[in-house]
């Protein structure tokens, strides 16, 4: 017979945070209609899974911001599920995008009433760092499922680009509905490609080549 595998408390402690981060929030989701995304909701999520207030402070130590991004990642995970039986190599790169957007989008809907409210949170001042950082991040999933590999500023560049996209478009689809924000997504998309063919070819380094000759000149006069 053999041994179970030894875990080590780390290992315990992470799969206990993991598990019980699931259970509350799957409970604010719930609560969220009643108590909006704020730390009231935090603190009563984790009472309904049996937390105690220094168990929910240990969990979730910034309270609704933690729950925020908690539910983010969710999604972003939710949206690289159902995109997993799609080859993103038989599409076009706006189909790729437009496709990850999408399923982006709808697993957000699926939790319409806490997605709604958690929007309205990450909109206010106090939590625009967090809401850009999410955003961030399901830029970056999606690019990557789309099969980008840039490593020069191209990287940064369209994960900004795709971020200024998803957020207007979530909003939209949360508050208008799916056709709007398809439209608008469709929209978006297309300038983005036109601006990409109008950058193809053109040399954004050049200027500053320039510079850096420019004071190498000046420094090392011929």
């Amino acid at each position: 017979m053999t041994d179970a595998p030894h875990l080590s408390n780390a290992e315990t402690e992470s799969d206990w945070a993991t598990m019980t981060e699931s259970a509350v929030l799957d409970a604010a989701i719930r609560l969220a209609p009643r108590f909006g995304w704020s730390d009231a909701l935090a603190r009563e999520a984790g009472a309904e899974v049996g937390l105690s207030a220094g168990d929910i402070e240990l969990l979730l130590p910034n309270g609704a911001r933690d729950l925020a991004a908690l539910l983010s990642r969710r999604h972003d995970q939710a949206a690289m599920d159902a995109l997993a039986d799609v080859d993103a190599s038989t599409l076009k790169i706006r189909e790729r995008i437009a496709r990850s957007v999408s399923a982006r989008l709808e697993v957000a809907a699926a939790d319409l009433e806490a997605s709604k409210r958690c929007a309205g949170f990450l909109a206010l001042p106090t939590n625009a760092d967090l809401g850009l950082s999410l955003a961030w991040e399901a830029a970056d999933r999606l690019w990557r499922w789309s099969g980008d590999t840039a490593t020069d500023w191209n990287h940064y560049s369209k994960r900004t680009i795709l971020s200024g996209i998803l957020v207007p478009a979530l909003t939209m689809r949360l508050f208008d509905g799916k056709e709007p924000a398809d439209a608008f997504v469709a929209r978006r998309i297309e300038n983005v490609m036109t601006f990409e063919k109008w950058k193809a070819g053109k040399d954004f380094e050049a200027p500053l080549r320039r510079f850096t000759d420019m004071l190498g000149r000046l420094r090392y006069p011929a």
